[in-house]
């Protein structure tokens, strides 16, 4: 398992690194979010959808499928991007590694904070992690790949070995 683990934390690590903004505002968070509703439509996959700076909401969107639960996942989600300036599901991944949780590792409780995948930093030039880009509804490591493919496909990068496997 550890080998897997470690695979995973390899390419979420290079996401993090590739996948980056120059800048980032209201119609860039409209675009982004309905190039990833529509792939979430294309796949059948009922999710909500939030894009976050880490002051106001400026996408917000949840497809038939969702409840009020996405919504509070979302919210631990991007807490935990928004206190780490990583993925949910690397920090998740990194804990699994260590064999520690949250709160052990972090001090953070889980009525606040989740590591489960499919929160991503909005991270924009030298300000570092401005908000995130978060979904919930299917499992986690969709949730996650939802999020980095939509980022990939709205900055023409191609995710190539970083991209995690199905």
């Amino acid at each position: 398992m550890s080998e897997n683990v470690q695979d995973d934390i390899r390419r979420l690590e290079e996401q993090e690194r590739l996948l980056h903004f120059a800048d980032f505002g209201p119609e860039d968070a409209w675009q982004l979010g309905s190039l990833i509703r529509e792939a979430a439509v294309a796949r059948g996959a009922g999710i909500a959808i939030d894009i976050s700076m880490r002051d106001r909401t400026l996408f917000h969107c949840a497809l038939p499928g969702t409840s009020t639960d996405n919504v509070e996942w979302i919210r631990r989600k991007r807490n935990m991007v928004l206190r780490l300036w990583h993925s949910s599901y690397l920090v998740g991944r990194r804990l699994a590694l260590s064999g520690r949780d949250q709160m052990e590792a972090h001090g953070l409780p889980l009525a606040d904070f989740a590591v489960h995948g499919g929160g991503f930093p909005l991270t924009v030039g030298s300000l570092g992690c401005v908000g995130a880009v978060t979904v919930s509804g299917v499992p986690q490591r969709i949730d996650h790949a939802i999020v980095a493919d939509g980022i990939a496909a709205f900055l023409g990068i191609e995710l190539g070995d970083a991209r995690l496997p199905d």
